[in-house]
């Protein structure tokens, strides 16, 4: 299985959820792009809005600007923003697992934390380690310069870089311990590359543009 790789990533539309709750209906902003956004309605999948389009329990999609949109729910205006928790919905099994949705481009974008820092994270199939710059790995407290030198081939050729073990990783309910990492000396990533290290050590399945990781038994 195979996902995009992204050196440069328009974060304005990407996997992050704000929940809230007018009388019985729940509604989550999920994605933006001009005048579109992505809702979760009452935990029912995904759907793209166009502005002034009213969808499932009457919720209608009343304006959208940058990282928020205005919806209209049971008769009240409500302001969404996008958020830092991705969208994981209720599963029969008792594994820890977490559910992503694309973003345009076919990113799987989402929040998570490495060593107890906050960090945005991008799955990448492509990538044998968990990757990132030097100021993700300084805010996640990791001295690279003590890891193993190494060379990694990028889009701009050869570049310098430090093999590290990352302490924790965790995404959303997920969490795994003693993740090999990468972090590249000169180079700041927009987000960290989720890669596998982390994503071989999980069960990943694909539906349309929903992506499902969960933890093994």
């Amino acid at each position: 299985m195979n996902f995009p790789d992204a050196p440069a990533l328009a974060l304005a539309t990407a996997l992050f959820c704000v929940a809230t709750t007018a009388a019985a209906t729940d509604v989550r902003l999920v994605g933006v792009a001009e005048n579109t956004a992505i809702l979760l309605i009452d935990d029912s999948k995904p759907r793209m809005m166009r502005v002034g389009q009213t969808g499932r329990a009457g919720v209608k999609l009343v304006a959208v600007d940058g990282q928020s949109a205005v919806v209209e729910v049971d008769g009240e205006r409500l302001e969404l923003h996008l958020g830092d928790q991705p969208y994981a919905p209720p599963v029969a099994s008792e594994r820890a697992s977490v559910t992503l949705v694309s973003d345009v481009r076919g990113h799987f974008v989402t929040a998570g934390n490495i060593n107890g820092a906050s960090v945005r994270l991008m799955v990448d199939s492509g990538a044998s380690m968990v990757s990132m710059g030097p100021s993700d790995a300084k805010r996640a407290g990791i001295d690279y310069l003590a890891g193993n030198k190494t060379y990694a081939n990028t889009a701009n050729g050869v570049a310098l870089a430090y093999h590290v073990r990352l302490n924790k990783v965790q995404v959303g309910d997920i969490v795994l311990y003693n993740v090999e990492g990468l972090v590249h000396e000169n180079i700041n990533l927009p987000v960290v590359l989720l890669g596998m290290s982390f994503l071989g050590r999980l069960d990943m399945r694909r539906e349309g543009d929903m992506l499902t990781l969960s933890k093994r038994d």
